[in-house]
């Protein structure tokens, strides 16, 4: 054998061994790809009665919200008559009330302040006596 020959049988092995060690981790890749292939694929199986579970849900949550919009608009009619029945309400018997009660005040006033003046009256009556 020559030297030649030595350095190509070298060379050779050599490249065997690059070989076997570059193919280990080429064989763990593609079983990893595999594994992803096969989750992926589960996933994707799995998720179609999940998306038309989404969709019933999201229907029955449509529905719902049109009857929370009918709700409202009826609440909305409801205290629109309530402030108008409130100012017809404050229109014609407010004044009155207000006029009632004023009158009220003033007669309790004029009772007190002349109840006031005959007692006042009899204290200065007494005192003079007493003199």
């Amino acid at each position: 054998m020559s030297a030649g020959q030595i350095a190509a049988l070298i060379a050779a092995i050599a490249f065997v061994v690059l070989v076997v060690l570059l193919a280990i981790p080429l064989l763990k890749l593609g079983r990893t790809l595999d594994e992803a292939t096969i989750a992926i694929r589960k996933a994707h199986e799995g998720s179609a009665p999940l998306l038309t579970d989404a969709h019933a849900t999201l229907t029955s949550v449509n529905t719902q919200l049109e009857r929370v919009d009918g709700i409202t608009s009826n609440a909305k009619a409801v205290s629109s008559n309530v402030s108008v029945l409130t100012s017809l309400f404050t229109a014609t018997l407010g004044g009155p009330l207000v006029r009632a009660a004023a009158f009220s005040y003033g007669l309790n006033k004029a009772l007190k302040a002349r109840r006031a003046g005959k007692d006042a009256g009899q204290h200065s009556r007494r005192r003079g006596r007493k003199k």
